[in-house]
């Protein structure tokens, strides 16, 4: 909808840019601009717990596009013919059951903020809100006879704790209610850093959107047929076979023939970029890990972390810090396959044999020599399948990262996904294949190269 706003020009946005991400991403954006003092706008809708939370101003002129009364609408509930009469009880609730936005706002702030369920969430609102209860149960009853209102009542006031099994609940839940706040640490960690060093935040991911941005906007700028003859040629002289040139020649002109080059390219920048900060920081730590043996011993936590963790939780952080766009999906994907070149440059590194370093310190090698003629030489094979298993993770990441706004192949994916649109899912998908084997083919280092 606002795509189509946009490419009809209408208000006079047809020079304004989407930026695709998910519902929370836009709301992070809106948290950003409260806290720098600017004015944003952005696609609001009620129910929603952001009407609750923010002050909004729902902005008049649209109900061509939205629908008359700001896109409002009245929804009813359905049962069959004959359904009323057969059950005069259920009947009645139903018509007396009404809902505004404002209580459905409520009601989603509770599960969506609070993270209640849904029955617990409901308990907590009608606790809070009784007298609701009055107009939605008039002229029901309760399974007893009793009036609806004052069933509903009496079971939310009731104790529960006239049986064992309740006892055992209400001990569980001291136990939850006094949770040591690992999370609230870290979420006043994140504030505390938004509020005194935004600038840092900004001006880092303004420099690395530029960068990367600089470098699409390159490959973009070289039409894609003659990049196609460059990347193809440049796998022939790198690795002398046939077999693979051509299959990277096909590989490639199906992609340009899907209408996925664009979006390959925004990939590939990502991906070149993202590996490139990878082995400048893995394979230094990787190194110096493996000369002394505590510092790995304190890395090797660590690296289980970053690896396990689900990458929505470090995306998370990245996304309120950085804001929408590419940044932050780089930093997440760096931080998930950096641990690849810093294990498999250890390895390489400690694999070294010993009489090996003893002839190079025989022949009064200094230790730089010994690192950069010896240990790197020998490790060299492993540290590249570094490289290329962090090739293969920076692109596991594409779909996490265009949910944050990266673009790329990540973007149909989700676009897909959110319409179910099978062929788009599909094409792009086996656009995501096909560069990954591309590009594990090219780092992949032959049995025959030196």
């Amino acid at each position: 909808m606002i795509g189509s706003i946009i490419a009809q020009n209408r208000f006079g946005l047809g020079d304004w840019t989407l930026v695709e991400s998910s519902e929370q991403g836009m709301l992070s954006e809106v948290d950003r601009a409260i806290r720098k003092g600017d004015w944003i706008v952005f696609l609001g809708w009620s129910p929603h717990p952001m009407n609750l939370k923010y002050h909004i101003d729902y902005l008049s002129g649209g109900d061509d596009t939205f629908g008359a009364g700001y896109g409002g609408a009245t929804i009813y509930t359905d049962v069959r013919t004959g359904y009323l009469a057969e059950c005069p009880n259920v009947g009645r609730l139903l018509e007396n059951l009404e809902f505004t936005p404002e209580i459905e706002s409520r009601m989603m702030a509770l599960i969506l903020d609070e993270h209640l369920d849904g029955s617990e969430a409901a308990g907590r609102f009608l606790t809070a809100h009784p007298a609701l209860l009055d107009g939605w149960l008039k002229g029901v009853a309760a399974v007893d006879g009793r009036p609806g209102a004052e069933a509903v009542r009496s079971s939310l006031l009731t104790s529960g704790l006239h049986r064992f099994a309740d006892r055992l609940d209400a001990a569980n839940d001291w136990v939850i209610g006094h949770k040591i706040p690992l999370g609230m640490w870290l979420n006043n960690l994140v504030e505390y850093s938004m509020h005194h060093a935004q600038r840092f935040f900004d001006a880092v991911s303004g420099a690395l959107g530029t960068v990367i941005t600089a470098l699409t906007t390159l490959l973009m700028r070289v039409p894609a047929l003659l990049l196609i003859v460059v990347l193809t040629a440049g796998a022939f002289f790198l690795h002398r076979s046939p077999a693979l040139t051509v299959f990277i020649l096909g590989s490639l002109l199906l992609i340009d023939n899907l209408g996925y080059w664009d979006a390959t390219i925004q990939t590939f920048s990502l991906v070149l970029f993202s590996t490139l900060v990878c082995v400048l920081l893995g394979v230094p730590i990787g190194i110096a890990a493996a000369h002394r043996p505590w510092v790995y011993k304190f890395l090797h936590p660590i690296l289980d972390l970053m690896q396990t963790i689900p990458t929505f939780v470090y995306l998370i952080p990245t996304l309120v810090l950085f804001g929408l766009g590419v940044v932050p999906g780089l930093i997440s994907t760096v931080i998930f396959a950096i641990p690849a070149p810093i294990r498999l440059t250890h390895l390489g590194i400690s694999s070294v044999p010993k009489h090996l370093l003893d002839v190079g310190e025989a022949f009064g090698a200094t230790r730089r020599q010994l690192l950069f003629k010896v240990e790197l030489p020998h490790a060299l094979p492993t540290i590249m399948a570094g490289v290329t298993q962090c090739i293969m993770l920076s692109l596991s990441m594409v779909v996490i990262a265009a949910l944050v706004g990266a673009d790329g192949l990540g973007k149909p994916v989700v676009r897909a996904l959110n319409s179910v649109n099978i062929a788009m899912g599909f094409e792009a998908g086996l656009a995501i294949v096909i560069l990954a084997i591309i590009l594990d083919r090219l780092f992949k280092r032959s049995r025959g190269n030196p």
